[in-house]
């Protein structure tokens, strides 16, 4: 019977995973509130997953999963998330997750999910996302404008006029789909492109 801890801040989710976990024969070890809590419960009980949401307080789901990673690299971790950026996609497999689900998955889904993690010790998943394709100089004037800089500071570092500034980043917001440097900055941080 495979042996998983939950960790999650969100109570209701937390115990509904454990609820559907047991019908599909898994041993729930524990269920933890936060990183912290789900760092220290993996080192004590050992568990061979651990479904670790990516986004908590006190210590987010991904120092956690550096952390249990490092101490217990055998431990398969399978991070749970409502969140699907190309960034912390990433950031998840270069903490030592093995997966990144989302929450909306059905549970006998996530159950096969983890029994292949244990069972396989190559088996990773992973979704694709789809980054925006922007050209060099649309992924130039990106960069620059998330530094702060104006329509005039990036034609001059560039050597374009203004006008073809205000096109680039035209093209950047729609593909974006954004409506303003915020929005596109915060945007194209999230799919890790700055």
């Amino acid at each position: 019977m495979p042996r998983v801890i939950i960790v999650d801040d969100h109570p209701l989710f937390r115990v509904g995973l454990s609820y559907a976990l047991k019908a599909l024969e898994f041993e729930i070890l524990a269920e933890a509130v936060d990183g912290a809590d789900g760092v220290r419960r993996c080192l004590e009980l050992r568990p061979d997953a651990v479904l670790l949401d990516a986004k908590m307080p006190n210590m987010d789901g991904l120092e956690a999963c550096r952390q249990i990673h490092s101490s217990l690299p055998e431990v398969r971790i399978i991070m749970l998330t409502t969140f699907s950026e190309a960034a912390l996609v990433q950031a998840a497999k270069d903490a030592g997750a093995i997966g990144f689900v989302s929450k909306e998955t059905e549970a006998p889904r996530l159950a096969d999910m983890i029994r292949k993690a244990i069972d396989d010790p190559n088996f990773t998943y992973f979704p694709k996302i789809d980054l925006p394709k922007l050209s060099n100089r649309e992924l130039e004037v990106l960069k620059s404008m998330v530094l702060g800089k104006s329509n005039k500071e990036i034609a001059k570092e560039l050597g374009l006029s203004p006008d073809t500034i205000k096109d680039h980043l035209e093209n950047v917001y729609r593909k974006l789909e954004a409506q303003d440097r915020v929005t596109a900055s915060q945007r194209a941080r999230d799919l890790g492109l700055v």
